[in-house]
């Protein structure tokens, strides 16, 4: 059986690490795990070529809303969020038969266990997402999973927010949404039980400096949802004052984790895929 991560540019991606550890865990010696540079244009093409051998895809940006109208089936939690992180191959018919296509969203499985290894079994109150991109929708849904469903979202304009808003209004959230402020972007941050930046590498390195003048140690738990760079500068910011942080690359492991739950139908090796992912990464063991 195969399985990839598709995406522009996706060299960098450690999904390769994570699936190929996973499957020599769970002793899947016919499966094999590749990576493909895809962009939205030959996205239909690729799809168009998939056989009865492959098992799933893991996508990342630029394809998560533009493999949408390509599936047949979306999940009803990537249909309200707008972003679909993984495509499920069913084999119909036989042999000879056909395939049939769902897309799902693994992203805020991922987010919320994240989290919760750093919240345990607390509940977030209050909360706060930086950036209004496809992931703060994932984002957004994951902290009303926590218990919260009204945190504040807060970005550089606007006017660029509109298929959040949408996929808000799909989900069920109720967030407000602000422009970026210096006093009240600080004041969000030390405040909330749980913090997720959602903004790509270094576009909140401006927040880790409000952080830092603050001096004053952070309330909850940040996840940064980057982790190249490794720390961001805002988790080097959190950090230092005594605050809890959880990188990016936890995200990583377990919406991958949640990936090969559904694409081989087998419990993932957690253990297996982290202690990959901190090979990798060169991250001692916890």
């Amino acid at each position: 059986m195969r399985a990839a991560v598709l995406g522009h540019p996706v060299a960098h991606s450690l999904s390769p690490v994570l699936h190929t550890a996973a499957y020599q865990a769970l002793g899947l010696d016919d499966w094999r795990y590749g990576l493909h540079d895809v962009t939205e244009d030959t996205l239909p093409g690729f799809l168009a070529g998939i056989g009865r051998d492959w098992a799933g895809l893991s996508l990342t940006m630029p394809l998560k809303q533009a493999v949408i109208p390509l599936v047949d089936h979306v999940e009803p939690l990537a249909a309200a969020v707008g972003a679909v992180n993984t495509v499920l191959f069913t084999p119909v018919g036989g042999p000879a038969g056909t395939i049939t296509t769902t897309g799902t969203n693994t992203d805020v499985h991922g987010i919320v266990a994240a989290l919760r290894e750093r919240l345990g079994t607390r509940r977030v109150a209050d909360a706060v997402v930086l950036g209004g991109g496809a992931t703060a929708a994932s984002a957004l849904a994951a902290l009303a999973e926590l218990g919260c469903p009204s945190a504040r979202v807060f970005v550089r304009s606007l006017d660029r927010i509109g298929p959040l808003r949408e996929a808000v209004a799909r989900t069920g959230v109720s967030p407000s949404f602000e422009v970026f402020d210096d006093t009240a972007t600080a004041s969000a941050l030390a405040g909330a039980d749980a913090v997720v930046s959602t903004t790509p590498k270094h576009a909140a390195d401006v927040w880790a400096g409000l952080v830092a003048a603050r001096a004053a140690t952070p309330r909850g738990v940040l996840l940064d949802v980057v982790y190249d760079p490794r720390p961001t500068a805002l988790q080097s910011a959190w950090t230092a004052l005594g605050a809890d942080t959880v990188g990016g690359e936890r995200m990583l492991l377990h919406q991958a984790a949640e990936q090969v739950r559904l694409m081989t139908g087998r419990p993932a090796p957690l253990e297996a895929m982290d202690e990959a992912l901190r090979a990798a990464l060169a991250v001692p063991a916890a």
